[in-house]
């Protein structure tokens, strides 16, 4: 049983917590707290990344010592059949010091919440649960000492040069630009230009895109390189509002040209009853893919996100597995949306980065944004249930979305996603060969 991140304010919560103190013989130690968790007989319970050995349909819980009487946060995943269906809920929980909480995946969501529901959670005590099982040794299970707030800092380079022009040629050029949002803060360190750029958003998705002209020098060449400072936060959970208004969310439900609605895709679900409950049914297509799908960047077609290729392939790296999952999921009317960027080794230090990362997030009303990382965890099974509904902090996001047209808008065609340097001379595009990139990160202390 691992703890979430502690948290002193339980506003993002996906559900509420019924927080009760258990009778004064088997009240918790006051540095201790007791979690009940009521579910199915027979469902399959994971906290945080762990999975729990304990069966029945009342499951009892008991923290380390806590170091305070702040409150910290568990996320509870409880998988179990329904008929030929597997039903999955995600619940987040409340524990403090000396208190019982309880989760109840058998009841309702919105029979546990209600507008003052967090205030009672955390402030008020209520009258003791009923029937829980006695405190013992063989129906409670300890968990490790809470963990800190999971972020990392660090200065990320994007570098890039362009080659092989003519002394004093001009060049247009295109640079990805990372926003802060709930994920992450960035903020410029520094840059290096062969003029001044201007950053512009494009309209259909607010990306940040940085656009420069420039002359080469007698070399032939125009360098570029921009240094970011960054904080990455883990995602954990579907504490992701959306910030996107309802056409731009409808766009998730849209084709791109490498990503069909559907497609050949719908051969992997061919005869399958799908849950009726949207984050089921999410789960269920992230199994699917995870199961079709072997990461390989072996021979040739892999890297372009097209969901039909990797349908038949079954083989691919990111972009191809989360196209795949975004195609089926647009298919049963769950918006999702492409992300891109850059990982981090999960060593700290520095180092240069090889190439990009993506991942995507699929949206449930009243919930938000929840994202899966289907490709690492085809690479890390033992992080399989962990890369449905989180993402580690060791990455950082640079553009959302798919069949881009830049600001300014290019003379070429739309992008089918953009992570690297975008060029034009002489109003067309530049070979991306003639383009080097280097890409590096150094961990730095948070600001």
């Amino acid at each position: 049983m691992t703890f979430r991140t502690p948290r002193c304010c339980v506003a993002l919560l996906v559900c509420a917590v019924v927080t009760a103190p258990a009778s004064a013989a088997d009240r918790p130690p006051a540095n201790q707290a007791l979690l009940l968790v009521r579910l199915p007989a027979d469902a399959q319970l994971t906290i945080g990344v762990s999975s729990t050995e304990q069966r029945g349909a009342e499951r009892l819980f008991i923290s380390p010592a806590l170091p305070d009487k702040r409150q910290y946060a568990y996320q509870l995943t409880a998988i179990w059949n329904v008929g030929a269906q597997r039903k999955t809920l995600i619940r987040e929980v409340v524990v403090r010091a000396g208190q019982q909480s309880v989760a109840d995946f058998l009841m309702p969501e919105t029979a546990q919440r209600g507008s003052d529901a967090l205030t009672l959670a955390a402030d008020t005590p209520m009258a003791p649960v009923a029937t829980k099982p006695a405190v013992s040794a063989k129906n409670v299970d300890s968990a490790p000492a809470p963990s800190k707030l999971r972020a990392r800092s660090f200065l990320f380079t994007y570098g890039a040069t362009v080659t092989g022009l003519e002394a004093g040629q001009t060049a247009r050029v295109w640079l990805p630009v990372p926003s802060a949002n709930e994920d992450q803060d960035v903020a410029i360190e520094s840059k290096e230009l062969p003029a001044t750029g201007k950053i512009n958003r494009d309209a259909q998705y607010g990306n940040q895109i940085l656009y420069v002209e420039g002359k080469a020098g007698a070399d032939g060449t125009i360098p570029v390189k921009v240094v970011y400072r960054v904080t990455r936060r883990e995602v954990q959970g579907t504490a992701n509002p959306s910030k996107e208004g309802a056409d731009q969310i409808a766009r998730f439900l849209q084709a791109d040209a490498k990503v069909p609605v559907g497609g050949k895709a719908m051969t992997l679900i061919q005869g399958k009853r799908l849950p009726k409950d949207s984050l089921a049914a999410a789960h269920e297509l992230y199994d699917v893919v995870n199961k079709h799908m072997r990461y390989s960047k072996d021979g040739a077609g892999w890297g372009q996100g097209d969901s039909d290729w990797a349908c038949d392939s079954k083989y691919g790296n990111c972009s191809d597995f989360h196209s795949l999952f975004i195609s089926l999921a647009r298919a049963e009317k769950i918006p999702a949306k492409f992300e891109i960027g850059f990982p981090l080794p999960e060593k700290r230090g520095q180092g240069e980065i090889p190439g990009y990362h993506c991942w995507a997030k699929f949206f449930l009303e009243g919930k938000g944004w929840i994202p899966v990382d289907i490709s690492e965890a085809n690479k890390n099974p033992k992080l399989t249930d962990y890369y449905f509904g989180n993402l580690n902090e060791d990455r950082v996001a640079f553009s959302t979305g798919r069949d881009l047209e830049l600001a300014p808008k290019q003379e070429g065609d739309k992008l089918n996603f953009f992570i690297y340097p975008y060029v034009e001379v002489g109003g067309k595009p530049y070979p991306a060969e003639k383009i080097q990139k280097k890409f590096a990160f150094q961990d730095v202390s948070a600001k």
